[in-house]
């Protein structure tokens, strides 16, 4: 591994991570690129803090390699980058180094610090919050409200279609903005055999 250019190699370190949905496994690495340890924390606001905390005691956290920051790993991102330190998100290693080394996460989350180090990955995360963050939460939700309306349709059409036929008959034909208004309008009694209620 290199050092960062003009930086103390005893007194920095880099953090690699390796997020879960219930808990990330950190790895700290000098800038020379030696594991100086691992450890699990939850994900919860308190374990994110323990994991700055706990990585800081082997030297100035200056980066953390950082996987899933948009998913998994948003809010340990959030956290460290209001800590002050620059987070790089990271990609899975390839599945040739996975297979070779196996599918451990110390080793995924030593990959990613390595990955920091080696300048192979320098991509930001992208901002959780402000203008971006506001378009995908719409979009997500517009998006959640479509396939809703689609499943809700689809399902109208099929109760119909089993319908018996003195159900089903009245409603054949209608467009669907017909069959959505005769649906909500106050419900008439039905047809008997005989054509009287």
């Amino acid at each position: 591994m290199i050092a960062v250019p003009g930086t103390d190699v005893r007194a920095g370190v880099v953090v690699g991570v390796d997020t879960h949905k219930d808990c990330h496994l950190a790895v700290v690495v000098s800038l020379l690129g030696e594991a100086l340890g691992n450890r699990s924390f939850p994900v919860t606001t308190a374990g994110y803090r323990d994991l700055l905390a706990w990585a800081a005691g082997f030297g100035l956290v200056l980066r953390a390699g950082v996987g899933g920051t948009g998913s998994y790993g948003a809010g340990l991102t959030r956290s460290l980058r209001t800590a002050g330190v620059q987070v790089v998100e990271v990609n899975r290693p390839n599945r040739a180094m996975r297979r070779r080394r196996g599918k451990r996460d110390a080793v995924d989350a030593e990959a990613a610090a390595g990955a920091v180090l080696t300048g192979e990955a320098v991509t930001a995360p992208k901002d959780g919050d402000g203008p971006i963050e506001a378009i995908r939460v719409l979009k997500v939700t517009k998006d959640s409200a479509v396939k809703a309306r689609v499943q809700a349709v689809n399902q109208l059409k099929n109760l119909l279609v089993n319908a018996p036929a003195r159900i089903r008959e009245p409603w054949e034909g209608l467009s669907l903005a017909r069959l959505v208004v005769r649906r909500t309008t106050p419900a008439r009694p039905l047809p008997g055999p005989s054509g009287h209620p």
